[in-house]
């Protein structure tokens, strides 16, 4: 039987961010992986690429403790104003010569000190009220110098589809990856952040399958809001406010799990080969609320979400493996 590896931004199941109660509240639910966002280690919240060195080896010791590994790094890379205009937006601008040297380099960093071979990451704003197919050929040449730069530490870049981004839908993310053409780059698909655009159950499917041959990794969250009725072009993440587990919603994870069922031998296979464990199911699920940077669930809620997740996964026949008391 195929089988994936379950993995989840731990940030999202303690209300303080204090480490040791994300890490708790995931072993308890079985879990072994984990993405890193947000974390307090007793100075304050903090987001991954402002760790000091003295905040990753408290962390590193931490692992140790509760048996998890991190599965990527949660990076806001992507996630900045693609040109220097005001577009009413607070959205920051950094000239991308820097924010390659820097903040891309930051990323790959945390990457190398917790191990992991996984960098989320985004495909930059347009501004606002432009359309996003315009900006494409800018967002490739950035995109695959971030590529390349993942590639020479030995990374590989995931590209999550969002709204209000230039890859704001499976199509344009997966012309993006087309284009780009480089190993080190490949997609996230999340069902939540298409339907809270206004795609239904069916058009959620077809931007799954559009992102296919690109496809990496899927973060597992969704979303139900019944006063949608078509397209928004601009979506307000702040006020998002319907986020249901991954068995109630309209993302249609039914049936994109029994797609994927066929499809995951090619995935991991494109994953290993890459120096990744296996293929991740990343649960981000948002139960409480999200918003542009972050969503909260709280250990019950991210318990709900993850309980969810593995009765579909049981449903479709796709295996997958908690904790066990041989875990001990």
């Amino acid at each position: 039987m195929p089988s994936v590896l379950l993995s989840g931004f731990a940030d999202e199941s303690a209300l303080s961010k204090k480490a040791n109660e994300q890490f708790a509240a995931l072993a308890a639910i079985g879990l072994k992986y984990y993405s890193i966002r947000f974390v307090d280690l007793g100075d304050g919240i903090k987001n991954v690429m402002a760790l000091s060195d003295a905040d990753i080896q408290t962390l590193q010791g931490l692992h140790g403790d509760y048996g998890l590994q991190v599965s990527s790094i949660g990076s806001p890379i992507g996630k900045v104003k693609l040109l220097d205009v005001d577009d009413g937006t607070s959205n920051k601008y950094v000239p991308f010569d820097t924010y390659l040297k820097e903040d891309v380099q930051t990323a790959c960093d945390r990457a190398e000190a917790f191990g992991c071979k996984l960098l989320r990451g985004f495909s930059f704003y347009h501004p606002k009220g432009t359309a996003p197919e315009k900006h494409v050929d800018q967002v490739v040449d950035q995109l695959g110098q971030i590529a390349s730069a993942c590639d020479a530490r030995g990374l590989t870049f995931g590209l999550e589809v969002e709204a209000n981004l230039v890859g704001q839908t499976g199509e344009l993310l997966a012309e993006i990856a087309k284009r780009v053409n480089h190993p080190a780059l490949v997609t996230i698909f999340d069902g939540a952040n298409l339907v809270m655009q206004g795609f239904s159950p069916e058009q959620v499917l077809a931007q799954y399958k559009a992102m296919k041959p690109s496809l990496g990794w899927m973060h597992i969250k969704d979303y139900s809001d019944p006063s949608l009725g078509g397209r928004i072009e601009h979506v307000d993440e702040d006020a998002a406010s319907h986020f249901v587990p991954a068995d109630r919603g309209d993302s249609a994870h039914e049936a994109i799990l029994r797609d994927f069922k066929a499809f995951l031998p090619t995935l991991e296979q494109r994953m290993t080969s890459r120096g990744v464990d296996g293929v991740f199911l990343d649960l981000e699920p948002h139960v409480r609320g999200g918003g542009q940077f972050g969503g909260f669930s709280g250990p019950d809620g991210f318990g709900i979400a993850a309980r969810a997740l593995c009765r579909l996964l049981d449903y479709v026949g796709i295996d997958y493996q908690l904790r066990t008391f041989e875990d001990l």
